[in-house]
């Protein structure tokens, strides 16, 4: 039999539903504004619109150059998170296998590293960046993003190759399986579902990430989505109307992005909860 209907079950789904609706006003304001004139925003920018203008999405894709900038934020997402995935799965990995004295510290200052704040240290990093020739480049930018993601993704990746069974890796050296090929082959397919977590977490920080690019890419034909935006709201001059629909343009990727691995992203969390 199934549970019985409460008056309490009843109660938390009404919260639930409110709670969800205050999230998504965010969201309607957005949308519902982004097809709105300037002046009507102004006037009222709860209200619906009285006349939709598909215009000024078609204005922004051509004065920020979507294409381009939607280019720049893909790369820099993937590359990013390919390099991430392999750092630190392979690391955590062997941190893991091999236990002693030396991983366990190397363990602490990664996680240690997770909770300075980018603030405290983006200055000396310009200035090392500077050193290094990395700044005002994609590839530069890229490596930095490998610095401050590998200690969140090594975290998870640790917690969860502790869940692997030594004896399958064992079992792949007794039928003359590489040490690359243990974890390429064995290990790395088991770790499907913290991967997913991981490239969704980094997915999200870095698409969205405005402060490092900001100061690492000064060059107007490197920005990402969030700096092109950027340029709709001056000190002085805010054009809503455009930069409301940018602020669509740049969303609309990793929503779909996020419904696609939405199958995953369950499937990782009730293969976690077993383990």
């Amino acid at each position: 039999m199934g549970e019985k209907y409460t008056k309490t079950t009843f109660i938390l789904e009404i919260l639930g539903i409110l709670i969800a609706i205050l999230f998504l006003i965010p969201f309607y304001f957005v949308l519902v504004n982004s097809v709105k004139s300037f002046s009507a925003i102004l006037i009222d920018a709860a209200a619906l619109p009285k006349e939709i203008l598909f215009s000024n999405f078609t204005k922004v894709w051509d004065i920020i150059n979507f294409p381009k900038v939607f280019w720049n934020s893909l790369i820099i997402t993937v590359c990013s998170n390919i390099g991430l995935v392999i750092i630190s799965s392979m690391a955590a990995w062997k941190m893991v296998r091999t236990p002693g004295k030396f991983n366990k510290i190397l363990f602490i200052f990664f996680v240690s590293a997770m909770v300075i704040p980018f603030q405290t240290v983006m200055i000396p990093l310009m200035k090392l960046g500077g050193m290094l020739g990395i700044t005002n480049s994609i590839p530069g930018l890229i490596m930095m993003y490998f610095g401050f993601g590998v200690p969140l993704s090594l975290f998870l990746y640790h917690g969860f190759v502790k869940t692997v069974p030594l004896e399958i890796e064992e079992s792949a050296r007794i039928d003359g399986c590489s040490q690359f090929g243990v974890f390429w082959r064995i290990v790395f397919p088991l770790l499907k579902p913290i991967t997913v977590t991981v490239v969704i977490l980094n997915t999200l920080w870095i698409w969205n990430d405005f402060l490092l690019p900001l100061l690492v890419l000064q060059d107007p034909e490197l920005r990402t989505i969030p700096l092109a935006t950027s340029s709709f709201f001056a000190q002085y001059t805010k054009q809503w109307d455009m930069g409301l629909a940018a602020l669509v343009l740049g969303i609309t990727p990793i929503i779909i992005f996020f419904l696609f691995l939405q199958k995953h992203i369950i499937k990782g969390i009730a293969a976690g909860s077993i383990k």
